[in-house]
């Protein structure tokens, strides 16, 4: 019905999009994953997205919600309370429900000269295989205005220089060119206009530079607090020497402004967790 409605009332260039409020726990019409997949992905490409907001405790179906957010070119995010729902329907409105660009990927090459081996830290249900980088048919995230994202790599510095097989550091032609600069990665960025269907590609070189950590940004350390608590709450073997005073140390020294106060929330959570 949603859809009926967002096709009779369509506007040509304009955000047509349904936005669903739900637990996730449907139990009339369609409800299988498989076919709910097939219709968002049939609307989507009429230029009908849809975006969810999660309600509720109990039977929720927090994977169903978002299969459909990422099937649909919205988002998905869950409402515990007012301010959850200030923070997702005013304060970033834009990057919630307006796309600026679709089926965005992005690909990071390590120079193995300077990096011997690299962990992606969270996104495991984000990952793509390295060929459908290059594949417009293979559907990807959606970026709204003003919305950022950040990713975090655990790496471990080569001790001498390694070739190995055919990707951009490692092909023999251009080896010496690549393996000479003093460049840790080459990172790709792929996007299609919110109503395209060929991809546009970006290219960038990350210079190797080895910071103190005095001298990294707010938002860089707050980020690995962030990433350090998940790494504690799933008792990762990753861990390594990480506890939670240093986590909540390091959340407070870097929370910055917080006019908003995520942040605040975020360190009040850890503390929480500590105790329990």
């Amino acid at each position: 019905m949603a859809y009926k409605t967002a096709r009779e009332n369509f506007i040509d260039g304009g955000n047509n999009r349904i936005i669903l409020a739900t637990d996730g726990d449907f139990n009339i019409g369609i409800s299988s994953n498989a076919e709910m997949e097939r219709l968002i992905e049939k609307e989507r490409n009429n230029g009908v997205f849809i975006s969810v907001l999660g309600f509720g405790m109990g039977n929720y179906k927090d994977d169903k919600m978002e299969i459909i957010a990422d099937k649909g070119n919205g988002n998905y995010s869950y409402i515990d309370n007012i301010l959850e729902a200030k923070k997702v329907l005013v304060n970033e409105f834009g990057g919630t429900l307006h796309t600026i660009a679709k089926d965005v990927k992005i690909q990071i090459e390590f120079n193995p000269a300077i990096v011997e081996e690299y962990r992606l830290i969270g996104y495991e249900n984000r990952m793509l295989n390295k060929e459908d980088f290059d594949d417009d048919k293979k559907d990807a995230g959606e970026l709204g205005s003003g919305h950022n994202v950040t990713a975090l790599y655990e790496i471990k510095l080569a001790k001498k220089k390694k070739k190995d097989q055919n990707l951009k550091y490692q092909d023999t032609k251009l080896n010496a060119k690549a393996l000479s600069k003093d460049e840790i990665a080459s990172v790709k960025f792929r996007y299609k206009n919110p109503e395209g269907r060929k991809s546009i590609l970006i290219t960038e070189e990350i210079p190797m530079n080895i910071q103190a950590k005095q001298s990294l940004s707010e938002n860089f350390q707050f980020s690995a607090a962030v990433a350090g608590f998940g790494l504690l709450l799933r008792e990762s073997k990753h861990k390594g020497n990480c506890n939670y005073e240093m986590l909540i140390d390091l959340a407070q020294n870097s929370k910055g402004k917080d006019e908003e106060g995520y942040r605040g929330e975020f360190i009040r959570l850890m503390k929480l967790a500590k105790h329990l």
